[in-house]
């Protein structure tokens, strides 16, 4: 992600599977992990470092939406990696509810809104 973003609006997409039952609880640690885990990717690539300080400066936006499988949820990740989108791939430990490795969510961003609203607007809200 290499453009100039002016006074672009960035945020962050988290894209959770529905056919994994998950305690609310668990989604909502699914959704911080894959959120913290987009901050720490994007930190560490300097082609993208810059978006994370504009994204906080401007409010660190995000939104949660779903997938009925996981099909439709590497469908999504294999979009955003053609674009060149951050991307991060949550799989989760196995210690509680889910089997280890089961992929839960997939975190966007942050990147200009309208880009992730071209791979995700069509998603609905979680």
């Amino acid at each position: 992600m290499k453009q100039s973003m002016g006074s672009e609006e960035l945020k962050m997409v988290i894209v959770v599977r529905t056919d994994v039952k998950m305690s609310k609880g668990k989604t909502a640690v699914q959704v911080a992990h894959a959120a913290v885990e987009c901050v720490l990717k994007c930190l560490e690539n300097t082609s993208c470092r810059d978006l994370v300080h504009i994204w906080r400066e401007q409010g660190q936006k995000k939104i949660v939406v779903k997938v009925k499988n996981l099909e439709e949820l590497l469908n999504i990740k294999n979009i955003a990696e053609e674009l060149d989108v951050n991307i991060a791939l949550i799989a989760d430990a196995g210690l509680t509810e889910l089997p280890s490795g089961t992929i839960t969510a997939l975190g966007l961003g942050p990147a200009p809104s309208h880009i992730l609203d071209s791979i995700t607007g069509h998603l609905p809200l979680l």
